[in-house]
């Protein structure tokens, strides 16, 4: 049984293929059309998918969508009663449902397929059920409180539920116009990150704060008795003025979402592109301490609900690895499982598992711990690429060596990383989700105070207040840390030990936290001989670790990768066996 899943015409556009219960491939669509967050039918994903596995496209059995338009259907009538939403943003929902609901012609169009070769009958799964179905399906628990979290799909933002097997039951849900996604959208925009997406600077630049607007915006977040919350509309733009959307084959782009009394409330929003403020910082700490209160607000009542000492969490608000690193502390779930794209690309994987154990009934086989899920090339194909870009690395002096020993590559890399180079490191397949996690990752060493500046400034180019990850040996996250859970796919900050902060400057971020990945040998050979080395080098278990990009989408392949090396100032690529150096 081969079913593929989508996210189709919505953000994050995505595609896997399970097969016979188990995943066998998995990408977003930006990483293939370069344009972040991509949102449309993710063609070239799908190809990528099937060209992993070895399939056509015709052996598909099932297509599954995490998207229902036919759900929640009084909640929205009653809803367009009351505000009348004008013609424009009716017709343009029109428009998007019937692109899902015709997504199989959709998917035959754009392959170039001719027209009925698909068979698969096309399975629809409301949005947050694929959300919760891609953490608690894939989990390693056999049951668990599972919650889903974030800005709206199917006219619902957030979801609880508890997890059984292979079903889940769904407990409650809070439906438009309330959504913790959307506060957090319309807080990001006020401090002017106004493109799709960017709530994450946010929530890097909170730790540089004090919730000194809390007491104010917990007039925009009132909570209600049994976990739930609802927004005071009053802060936020009506539908008929707002949420505006373009979703359909480009870069996601939605209206401003907050209201003049927000500007009231708080201030003069603040212009992209203008300084951040001590205000600035202020307020971003308070929306993080709002978000959380109503967060942990939320899963206290699940668990009283549930008394399951397992979490799954997933949803676009489940990436606040701030306040995901807490959950052991401010509430009484021990485990927690958060899956490497916890957003809505990961409803791609949510809808293909829902169709397997919950429509199919099949038993549960398959566990995610790991995230190497999309396309990997060969040393054939490497070579080719360095041989196609053999004068313009002659041009920039640059000097090409291969090493076949992978131990003999990760001292070479290790040895490079602990003399201060900034190494661009490329191997295996591409990982699924929004961080780069030891595949395609640019790597550093941590001991240096300096090196945040210079990734920032020399390589990324982007916000001095943006933090990096470290990467560790899982042994010896004890050491460095006070928390000790792993964080295989950097979903959780924890606080980095007192002592050792000074050790590891370079990823520790200026609360003293750091957004932490543990690599484990079993499931990263290379990746943790690369960080075991460094440590037999300085003694540090540790790397810096941020994703291979330059304001862009994560490289995908060769090519991309030794493009961003030649146009930044990275020091060295190793890409495959071939290390590639600046003289």
């Amino acid at each position: 049984m081969i079913i593929l899943g989508l996210n189709a015409y919505h953000a994050d556009a995505s595609a896997c293929l399970v097969v016979d219960g188990q995943l066998v491939a998995a990408a977003e669509e930006e990483r293939f059309c370069r344009v972040k967050h991509w949102a449309g039918l993710p063609a070239r994903a799908v190809s990528a998918c099937l060209n992993q596995a070895g399939l056509e496209a015709s052996a598909i059995d099932r297509i599954a969508v995490n998207r229902n338009p036919s759900t929640n259907l009084l909640k929205k009538a009653a809803y367009a009663f009351a505000k009348r939403p004008g013609l424009g943003a009716i017709r343009d929902r029109v428009a998007n449902a019937s692109r899902v609901r015709d997504v199989r012609g959709e998917v035959e169009s754009k392959l170039g397929l001719a027209k009925g070769i698909l068979k698969a009958p096309l399975h629809s799964v409301e949005h947050h059920r694929a959300h919760l179905a891609s953490a608690f399906l894939v989990s390693p628990f056999e049951s668990a409180a599972v919650a889903s979290v974030d800005g709206f799909g199917d006219f619902v933002s957030s979801m609880i539920g508890m997890g059984e097997g292979n079903r889940i039951e769904v407990l409650s849900r809070v439906t438009f116009p309330h959504s913790l996604g959307q506060f957090y959208l319309a807080m990001t925009q006020y401090l002017g990150f106004d493109s799709y997406g960017e709530e994450y600077k946010v929530m890097g630049l909170a730790a540089y704060g004090k919730p000194e607007y809390l007491e104010a915006l917990r007039r925009v977040v009132r909570l209600k008795l049994k976990g739930r919350f609802e927004l005071n509309m009053d802060y936020f733009r009506d539908y008929s003025e707002a949420y505006s959307m373009t979703w359909e084959s480009g870069a996601p782009v939605i209206g401003q979402v907050f209201s003049d009394e927000m500007v009231k409330l708080l201030g003069p929003p603040r212009q992209r592109g203008e300084p951040v403020l001590a205000r600035h910082e202020n307020i971003a700490a308070s929306l993080q301490a709002m978000y959380e209160e109503a967060f942990f607000h939320i899963l206290n009542d699940l668990y009283d609900r549930t008394h399951q000492k397992a979490l799954c969490l997933a949803g676009g608000c489940a990436l606040n690895s701030v306040a995901n690193g807490q959950i052991a502390m401010r509430t009484s779930f021990e485990r927690v499982y958060v899956p490497p794209a916890a957003a809505d690309d990961g409803g791609a994987i949510g809808a293909a598992f829902s169709v397997w154990h919950e429509d199919l009934g099949k038993p549960r086989s398959f566990v995610m711990d790991r995230a190497d899920w999309g396309p990997e090339f060969t040393e054939d194909v490497i070579r080719e690429t360095l041989n196609v870009n053999r004068e313009e690395l002659s041009i920039q002096k640059c000097i090409v060596e291969e090493i076949g020993d992978e131990g003999k590559l990760c001292r070479k890399a290790a040895e490079e990383i602990a003399a201060g180079k900034v190494v661009g490191w490329f191997q295996g397949r591409m990982e699924w989700g929004a961080r780069a996690l030891g595949n395609r990752s640019i790597v550093a060493d941590p001991r240096r105070p300096e090196m945040k500046e210079v990734l920032n400034a020399r390589i990324k180019r982007r916000e001095p207040f943006r933090p990096f990850a470290p990467s560790i040996l899982e042994e010896a996250v004890n050491d460095y840390f006070e928390q000790t859970d792993p964080s295989p796919f950097m979903t959780m900050t924890y606080r980095v030990r007192p002592e050792k902060r000074g050790v590891i400057p370079a990823p520790t971020h200026v609360d003293g936290t750091g957004r932490l990945q543990t690599v484990s040998r079993r499931i990263q050979p290379l990746y943790w001989r690369l960080i075991k080395e460094f440590q037999d080098i300085t003694g540090i278990p540790v790397v810096l670790n941020t994703s291979f990009n330059e304001n862009e989408p994560i490289v995908c392949t060769p090519a991309e990768a030794l493009d961003c090396f030649l146009r930044t100032k990275m020091d060295v690529l190793v890409i495959g066996p071939f290390v590639i150096a600046r003289t």
